[in-house]
């Protein structure tokens, strides 16, 4: 399929442990959860945004059609939003840009390599996307680590650079459809 395909309709990923699915307003209470705490920003790259402090904003107003995909990661055994996953910045129908953020209480347990493995999958052999990207601050050792397992590859170094709103040094991942 062509990421036009999934313009208004968006797909829903399944592993093992996880569902990664369109994130719907009941989810709000969830989020709510985890996204006020504040070792989320740590290496976000920004403070936490008024959606981040509310997320009933996010169903706010109706989402607009586009080739961007923002899944929420749904732990099977809980049933609980505990994590985001964004396929984003799509250049060309052939590079887009990948986040993820995870719940804290989900840190450790493989849970953000099992999802990022699955939606590079997806990526590569669902759509027409060749390269995914991604920037991770130098100091953000178990995002890196999870990047790595995932196939990316360390593509270069930004020292003193801007990501998002923060000054820091970070890294430029890559993976390529093979």
């Amino acid at each position: 399929m062509k990421l036009s395909d999934y313009i208004n309709n968006k797909p829903v990923l399944h592993t093992d442990r996880l569902t990664l699915r369109t994130l719907q307003p009941l989810d709000a209470d969830d989020l709510r959860q985890w996204l006020s705490q504040k070792e989320i920003y740590r290496y976000w790259g920004k403070p936490a945004g008024k959606a981040d402090k509310d997320p009933s904003l996010l169903f706010a107003k109706p989402a607009k059609p586009t080739k961007s995909f923002h899944w929420g990661i749904v732990e099977n055994a809980s049933h609980k939003v505990v994590g985001e996953m964004w396929v984003y910045l799509i250049e060309g129908d052939r590079m887009a840009k990948l986040a993820i953020r995870l719940a804290p209480s989900c840190h450790g347990k493989g849970l953000a390599t099992e999802a990022t493995r699955e939606v590079v999958r997806f990526c590569f052999e669902e759509t027409e996307l060749r390269r995914l990207w991604t920037d991770v601050d130098v100091r953000n050792t178990a995002s890196v680590r999870v990047l790595e397992k995932s196939g990316f590859q360390r593509e270069g170094l930004i020292r003193q650079g801007k990501m998002v709103s923060t000054w820091c040094d970070y890294y430029i991942y890559g993976a390529i459809k093979s």
